[in-house]
C-alpha cells in the first residue's frame, strides 16, 4: 500500500471471499440490456463534484467516448466475473494518480473513499434500476441481496470499506441523501448526455456510412435521453431541469416489456457481455480456469499516444481476445 493510499484512508481489508455462479451479481450484472443504462451511470457518476472534477481534467473520455466505454467494461465486469482479486486492484491503480484542486479549491482525489464509493453505488445499483425496468424481473429478496454482494465486491478493490453502508436500508438513505443533498450539475454530466456529436462506434465503422450515422443519431438521443429521465430519481429531474409525466413512465414500462421480452427470444449465451460469458465458462467448464483473461478487441484500445497513461486499461498483447459468442477467444497477437 502506497502512502499516498494511506493518507486517503484506503485501509485494504483482507478480503477472499469471492463472487461467483450462484451469486444474484452474476445474474444481474454482465447483460447486454445495462447498456440501455449508459447515459445514466455515467452522468450519475460525474454528478459527484470531485468525481467531475477528475474526469474533467484528466480523463480523454470526451476523445474517445466509445473506445473509453467499450473496453472499461471490460475489467469493471473482471471484478466480478475473473474470480481473483488481481482485476480489482488493477481497476484501482488506473486511479492512482488522479488528483488536484477543484475550482472552490477544495482537493480531490479517485481514490478518496467517497468518492470511489460512489462510483461503485452507480454499478451495483444500477443492477437494481436495470431488472426493475428491463428485466429479468427481480424481486426485494434479489435486491437485499444484490446489495449483500455488493459490499464484497466492493471489498475486491482493496480499499477503505468505510463508505459502505451496512444494510439496505441505509443505502437506499445514503441513495436518497447523495441525490438531494450532494449531487450537481456539472459540464461533464452534460456532455456524457449529448451523443448528438459521437462518431459511429468502433464496431460499426466500415459498414455504416457516415451520413446514415448522423442522420440517425439525433433520434437515437432523444431515445436515450428518454430512457435516462426515466430512470432518474425525481430530485435529480428537478436539478437537471428535467419533466417526467405519468404518460412517459407508462410507456417506459411498457417499452421495458417489450425489451424483456425479446431478450428472452435471444440465447443465454448471447444476452451476455464477453467477460461475463467467459465467467460463465470458466464455472462450467468450458474454458479451463488458468487460461488467460479475455481481453477486449483491439479496436477499443487507446490511440498509440495514451497506450502507456497508467489511467487505461491497455492490454496491447493478449493471448485471448473476445470474438461473437460462437467464435474462438484465442487469438494471436
Amino acid at each position: 500500500m502506497t502512502q499516498e493510499m494511506m493518507d486517503l484512508g484506503t485501509d485494504a481489508p483482507d478480503q477472499t471471499e469471492m463472487l461467483g455462479p450462484d451469486s444474484a451479481t452474476w445474474r444481474y450484472f454482465g447483460d447486454w440490456r445495462g447498456m440501455l443504462m449508459g447515459l445514466w451511470s455515467g452522468s450519475m457518476q460525474n454528478m459527484h463534484p470531485k468525481l467531475a472534477a477528475g474526469v474533467w481534467e484528466y480523463s480523454d473520455f470526451f476523445d474517445e467516448r466509445w473506445e473509453r466505454l467499450l473496453r472499461s467494461i471490460y475489467p469493471i465486469g473482471g471484478v466480478v466475473f475473473d474470480r481473483t482479486p488481481a482485476t480489482g486492484k488493477q481497476v484501482r491503480d488506473y486511479h492512482l494518480t488522479i488528483k488536484g484542486t477543484m475550482p472552490d479549491g477544495k482537493r480531490y482525489h479517485a481514490l478518496d473513499p467517497d468518492v470511489f464509493y460512489w462510483a461503485h453505488a452507480t454499478f451495483w445499483y444500477g443492477n437494481v434500476r436495470c431488472a426493475e425496468f428491463f428485466g429479468p424481473p427481480i424481486t426485494e429478496a434479489d435486491k437485499r441481496r444484490l446489495f449483500e454482494e455488493s459490499r464484497i465486491w466492493y471489498s475486491m478493490y482493496g480499499v477503505s470499506m468505510r463508505p459502505c453502508p451496512d444494510t439496505y436500508e441505509e443505502f437506499l438513505e445514503y441513495w436518497d441523501h447523495m441525490c438531494r443533498r450532494v449531487l450537481r450539475d456539472h459540464e461533464a454530466v452534460r456532455t456524457v448526455l449529448d451523443i448528438t456529436t459521437l462518431p459511429p462506434p468502433p464496431w460499426m465503422k466500415g459498414w455504416m456510412p457516415l451520413w446514415l450515422w448522423r442522420r440517425q443519431i439525433g433520434g437515437v438521443n432523444r431515445l436515450f435521453m428518454w430512457i435516462t429521465t426515466g430512470l432518474y430519481d425525481e430530485p435529480i429531474r428537478e436539478m437537471l431541469g428535467l419533466t417526467w409525466s405519468d404518460s412517459d413512465e407508462r410507456r417506459l414500462r411498457l417499452f421495458g416489456k417489450a425489451v424483456s421480452a425479446a431478450m428472452k427470444l435471444v440465447p443465454p449465451r448471447y444476452r451476455r457481455h464477453p467477460r461475463a460469458r467467459d465467467g460463465d465458462d470458466r464455472a462450467a467448464g468450458r474454458v479451463p480456469m488458468d487460461a488467460p483473461i479475455l481481453e477486449t478487441p483491439k479496436r477499443n484500445l487507446p490511440s498509440e499516444a495514451e497506450r502507456d497513461n497508467p489511467i487505461h486499461y491497455c492490454p496491447v498483447h493478449a493471448t485471448r481476445r473476445a470474438q461473437l459468442p460462437w467464435q474462438s477467444n484465442t487469438v494471436n497477437d
